[in-house]
This record gives structure tokens, sequence and C-alpha cells, in this order.
């Protein structure tokens, strides 16, 4: 990444010098959209460093959710940095802004055509990764840090054809207007990619359940269980890549004393963590089911085997 982040960074500079030079809003569109990117970089970087850190007493579930933070800062600034400066640029334009010339248009062209040859081998690398892991598309794009670099590798592609068309259509026609256009819609692209990124961080940091399959299969091994009678409740969340809380509530088959309920806990528990190794905090509620529990209240026994009994996690 820390390569990524120095060509970003070139490529940054040479964009802006080319802006500056010929004058082109789309250029300097761009040239915004990479130092965001590059921010964005350092921004995952420290999100890569922050969310290794073991658990404590004041963080008990980790810093997994370092991740879905960093990327929600990231979102931040493709908005504000590379979406409404975009915007400015071409509104600019579009008011007479922009110099009807296009001289140094080759040089910017030529910037581009680098910039679009560095983007694409990027974005190249990130799907050939994303590939190669495995689980469905939605599992393999469960890290937000990957989440985030495909989009900016992918807006940066089509950002710089985005460009690229605008100026060419510019020295064709003598119009500014296509080079505004071209950077009014490289403004929405970048505020709808951030958009997305955000509300993805925002809905893992506020809680997001595990995938609806990965719960199923949850469930499903549960009610496999010999020794349990129903599931009550399932709640999952997720606590960073690779860290997932289960809580459950289950009803247990009567019979069973107190020692008995216990060494059932453990083991269900075990073999859930074995099934799914994410789950790395499991929490058991050894409960009456309500048809049950209103039985033996009519009956006069509070006391079932089961009653009340919680199991932290692993």
């Amino acid at each position: 990444m820390l390569v990524a982040l120095g060509a970003n960074l070139l490529i940054a500079v040479a964009k802006t010098v080319g802006g500056l030079f010929a004058g082109s809003p789309a250029l300097l569109s761009e040239a915004a959209h990479s130092v965001a990117d590059s921010l964005n970089e350092i921004f995952l970087l420290a999100a890569l460093h922050r969310s290794r850190r073991p658990a404590d007493r004041r963080h008990p579930f980790g810093y997994g959710k370092e991740r879905f933070f960093w990327s929600l800062l990231a979102a931040v600034g493709i908005f504000v940095m590379g979406g409404c400066f975009s915007f400015f640029q071409g509104l600019g334009a579009l008011k007479g802004g922009a110099k009807e010339s296009h001289s140094g248009y080759a040089a910017g062209l030529a910037v581009l055509g680098v910039a679009l040859l560095s983007e694409g081998a990027s974005l190249a690398r990130g799907l050939h990764q994303v590939h190669r892991q495995q689980g469905t598309t939605a599992q393999r794009l469960r890290d937000p840090a990957l989440r985030t670099v495909l989009a900016e590798d992918s807006t940066a592609v089509l950002g710089v054809l985005l460009a690229i068309a605008g100026m060419s259509l510019h020295m064709v026609t003598g119009s500014v207007v296509w080079e505004a256009s071209a950077s009014l819609a490289i403004g929405a692209l970048l505020v709808y990619v951030a958009y997305r990124l955000g509300r993805d961080a925002r809905d893992q940091l506020i809680g997001q359940a595990a995938d609806p399959e990965l719960s199923e299969r949850i469930h499903a091994l549960l009610k496999a269980q010999p020794e349990i009678d129903s599931v009550e409740a399932l709640l999952t969340m997720q606590l960073g890549l690779g860290s997932l809380l289960v809580a459950a509530r289950v009803d247990l088959v009567p019979g069973l004393d107190s020692e008995e309920v216990e060494e059932v806990a453990v083991r269900i528990k075990r073999s859930v963590a074995h099934t799914v190794p994410e789950a790395d905090q499991i929490f058991l509620d050894i409960t009456d089911a309500p048809t049950r529990a209103a039985e033996r209240q009519a009956n006069g026994d509070a006391t079932g085997p089961a009653a009340a009994r919680a199991y932290g996690g692993t």
C-alpha cells in the first residue's frame, strides 16, 4: 500500500502541474481526486495498523471496528476533496472561468494516459486479489479497506476516462462546455462513491448483523444439537474483519441437571466456533421456551435445569 500511496502522490502532483499549466478544469478535478485517494490510503494504513491491536479492558471486544471508522473518514475525504472540488471546477468553467484555448492540453492528455495505465494496473491487482479469496462476492468484499481500495481504483479509471473525453472534445469543438461537463460528471461519480462507502461504514459502526447465509448456518447448527429443543433467538454482530459476536437464547430438552447443562453449553460453543471460525465471541442464554416455562410456573416448578443460566463467550 505504501507503493500505491507514493504512486498516487506522484500522479496527483503531475495532474496538478498539468492542470494549472493547461488551465483544464477536468484535469484539475482529477488532481483533486488523486489527492483525495492519497489521503484515503493514509487513512487505510491507519485502519490496518490500529485494528490489529489486541483487546484490552477498555475495549474487551478488540479494535476491529477501527477499519469501519477510518473507512468512514475516507468516504468523507472523497466527498469533500474530490466531489465538491470537481463540482466547483465544472461550475466555474460553465460560468466562463476556464480558458477557451487548449495550449498545453497535449501534455495534460499524456499525464492522463500515464495515470490511466497506473490506475488500471492497480484495479487489475485489486480484482485479482478479490478473485483469489474464497466465498461469495459479498464475503470477499467484507473487508472495508479492500472495498475502499477497489472503489477508489474503479472511480479513478472512470474519472480519467471522463477527463480524457472532456479535454479531447474541448480540443475538437473549441467549447469548454464538454470539459465542464466532464468535471461535473467526475464530481457526481465521486459523491456517489463516497455515499456508498459512508453508508457501508455507518452500518458496520452501529452494529451490522452477519450475512443472512451465515446466520442461517449458525441457526441450523444450533437446531441440529440433540440437547437443544428450540432456538428462541439468535443475534449476531460484526465486530471487525473476521470477528463475529454470536448471542443465542436456546431452550434445552428436559431432564438435564446443572452440570450437564454446563457441559452441553461448552460443547455447543466449541461446535459453533469450529464451524464458523470468525465467531470468536459466543454467548449462550440457556432458558425455557415460553410454553414450557408457563407449564412449570403453573405446576409451581421454578427451578428447571436450564432456568436462567447464561454462559459467556469463548
